[in-house]
């Protein structure tokens, strides 16, 4: 596994940019040249350049969790505690994307991908709901169009990080509670669930961190946070290795101009590594021409 593992990290100690938060999540990289992250128990959006302090851009954001862009580069945020999920514009309007579903409020919504039509999907488990507050019968993954209308793509146990497949055929999923491990959800052409398939078992004897955030590389590696680290796994579902950071991490992304810079949210710091492999680039990236 240690072999495996050489042959895709370029560095091997994880480089510390900031600390002093309480609990770090939603990574996403801009081209611009920075990343956002937040701070969940704080309810902070940052926004930070390498080499520089990390800085508000948003407060009070509901425990805002999980990040993306839509096709046009505005930031969408999962927000846990509002139990919604909005897009925020160049202006800093916020807008709601989605909040109910069949006029039953959301659980609390925890991740959140695009795919290359425009499509937003993001998890929304129900466990952390206390049970008379809860309005939808399960736990699932959903999709926004971009003509605003939304369905239910997936019911799952605890549904949390989830990434696409460098085709887009597949969506992975990480179970996070009871049971541990990945979902490969195959989609159709048109993004519509066709079957779905234990892609990864992540149970560990491990007690620090659960399966949770993931990104996947240009050649289909799977990189999903978990017990003691970031786990890594081929295409084919082959554990690789995990990668170890001082703190263990709950979500991950690609970055830098190259897409080879891992940016981990771990607990009070964020932190990078180098990849021989770069990361998927986000939709937008590519509309842009970047």
């Amino acid at each position: 596994m240690a072999d495996a593992l050489s042959k895709i990290l370029d560095s091997t100690e994880a480089e510390r940019l900031a600390t002093g938060f309480v609990f770090t999540e939603g990574p996403l990289w801009h081209p611009e040249g920075f990343y956002y992250f937040v701070d969940i128990r704080r309810s902070l959006l940052f926004r930070l350049s390498p080499g520089r302090a990390a800085e508000i851009v948003r407060e009070n954001t509901g425990g805002g969790n999980g990040t993306t862009f839509d096709l046009q580069g505005r930031l969408v945020l999962c927000e846990g505690d509002n139990r919604r999920v909005t897009r925020t514009s160049a202006d800093g309007r916020i807008e709601v994307l989605m909040d109910r579903f069949e006029g039953k409020r959301l659980n609390r919504p925890n991740d959140v991908v695009c795919r290359s039509d425009g499509s937003i999907y993001f998890t929304d488990p129900g466990l952390r709901v206390p049970l008379a507050e809860r309005e939808l019968p399960s736990a699932g993954v959903y999709r926004v169009k971009p003509d605003g209308s939304a369905s239910l793509v997936v019911d799952c146990e605890y549904p949390n990080g989830l990434a696409f497949s460098p085709d887009e055929r597949t969506l992975y999923v990480a179970n996070t509670r009871w049971t541990q491990y990945i979902h490969a959800v195959e989609l159709d052409a048109s993004g519509a669930m066709v079957r779905r398939r234990i892609f990864a078992d992540m149970s560990s004897d491990e007690t620090d961190g659960v399966p949770d955030g993931m990104k996947v590389d240009v050649e289909g590696r799977v990189y999903c946070t978990g017990p003691g680290g970031t786990w890594v796994f081929a295409p084919d579902g082959e554990k690789l290795g995990i990668i170890r950071t001082p703190e263990v991490p709950a979500n991950l992304a690609f970055g830098g101009p190259d897409l080879r810079t891992l940016f981990f949210t771990a607990r009070t710091s964020v932190y990078t590594m180098r990849v021989k492999v770069p990361g998927q680039p986000h939709p937008w990236y590519r509309v842009r021409g970047k």
